[in-house]
C-alpha cells in the first residue's frame, strides 16, 4: 500500500486501514505498509509521534489484520518508545490479529550527498541489534526498513534462512529513489544462499527470492519527499509490479513454483565456496 501521508496519526491510521481493507476485498492475503505510514518522516517528528508498543497505532493494525483475515505487515508503523530510547520499528499482525513479528531498524540512514540531501537518524533513533522472519502458509518472510536494504549481508542471512520473501517498507528520496532504488531491489534478490542440510544435498537449493518494497506515496510539500515507486521483483530480477508516485495500491502473485523453477535452473549453492568465505548470523 504506497499511502499518502500526512500530519495527522488519527487520519492516516484511518486511511490506512480502509486500503487494507480495500487490499483484502481484492483477494490479498499479505499486506505491507510504507516505512512512515503514521507519521511524517523526519527526525524533528520521530519523538512526537513515538508510541509504545502495544499502543495506539499497533492496536489499530492488530484489528484489521483480524478483521481482514490477512497478513499485515506495519511498514515503520511508529517511532517506538522503549526504555527511553526511540526505535524505528516495524510491526507485524497475523490473520488472528497476533503480533508475529516486531522489526526495529538496523542500520540508521545517516548520509550526506553534499548539495543533495543530508540525514542523519542517529540523532535522535538508536539502531535494533536483530533479523526478523515470520513463517506464513505460503512461504517464510524476512523484514528490514529502508536502508537495511543496502546491506547485502543482512539479506543473504535471510535467505541462509529460508526466506523465499524479502519486504523491505521503505522511504528513498529524489536522490537516492532515481539512482538506486530498484536497483538495489533486483540486487538483493542475487545474493542469497540457503544452506541444505548437507552440501551435497543441493538440487532443489539455490540463492533467489522474491524482493518487495513499499514507499509512502510522493508529497511534493513534505519537509521530506519520497520516491514513491514501491515495487516487486521476482527471483529472476524481473520487476513483476511497479506504482507510480501517487497513492495506490499495488497487486502481485508470489509464484512459488516459479521461485522453485529458477533454483533447479541455477543451483548456485553447489558453486558456493564454503572453504573460502561465508556470512554468518551473531545474535
Amino acid at each position: 500500500i504506497q499511502l499518502h501521508v500526512s500530519a495527522g496519526k488519527s487520519d492516516n491510521l484511518q486511511r490506512a486501514c480502509g486500503l487494507v481493507r480495500e487490499a483484502s476485498a481484492k483477494g490479498a492475503k499479505v499486506v505491507a505498509l510504507p516505512e512512515c505510514f503514521n507519521s511524517p518522516y523526519g527526525t524533528q517528528y520521530f519523538k512526537e509521534y513515538a508510541e509504545k508498543i502495544p499502543g495506539e497505532s499497533t492496536q489499530k493494525l492488530s484489528e484489521v489484520a483480524k478483521e481482514c483475515s490477512v497478513y499485515l505487515i506495519g511498514g515503520r508503523s511508529i517511532p517506538e518508545e522503549d526504555g527511553g530510547k526511540l526505535y524505528n520499528t516495524c510491526t507485524v499482525f497475523g490473520p488472528d490479529g497476533a503480533m508475529l513479528a516486531k522489526h526495529r531498524k538496523v542500520h540508521l540512514f545517516d548520509i550526506n550527498v553534499p548539495g543533495k540531501i543530508q540525514f542523519k537518524e542517529s540523532e535522535t533513533l538508536s539502531p535494533g541489534n536483530s533479523f526478523s522472519m515470520f513463517d506464513t502458509p505460503y512461504c517464510k518472510v524476512g523484514l528490514g526498513i529502508c536502508y537495511d536494504m543496502r546491506f547485502a549481508e543482512m539479506a543473504q542471512i535471510y535467505g541462509q534462512k529460508g526466506c523465499q520473501l524479502l519486504i523491505y517498507p521503505g522511504a528513498f528520496n529524489l536522490t537516492t529513489g532515481p539512482a538506486h532504488w530498484e536497483l538495489l531491489q533486483r540486487g538483493r534478490n542475487s545474493h542469497f544462499l540457503p544452506l541444505p542440510s548437507s552440501f551435497s544435498e543441493h538440487s532443489a537449493v539455490d540463492n533467489q527470492v522474491y524482493v518487495a518494497t513499499v514507499s509512502p506515496a510522493r508529497d511534493e510539500k513534505a519537509s521530506y519527499v519520497a520516491w514513491g515507486h514501491s515495487t516487486v521483483v521476482n527471483p529472476w530480477g524481473e520487476v513483476i509490479a511497479k506504482a507510480g508516485a501517487e497513492e495506490t495500491v499495488v497487486y502481485t502473485d508470489i509464484d512459488l513454483k516459479k521461485l522453485a523453477e529458477i533454483r533447479q535452473q541455477i543451483p548456485i549453492l553447489s558453486q558456493k565456496r564454503c572453504d573460502l568465505y561465508g556470512v554468518e548470523m551473531k545474535k
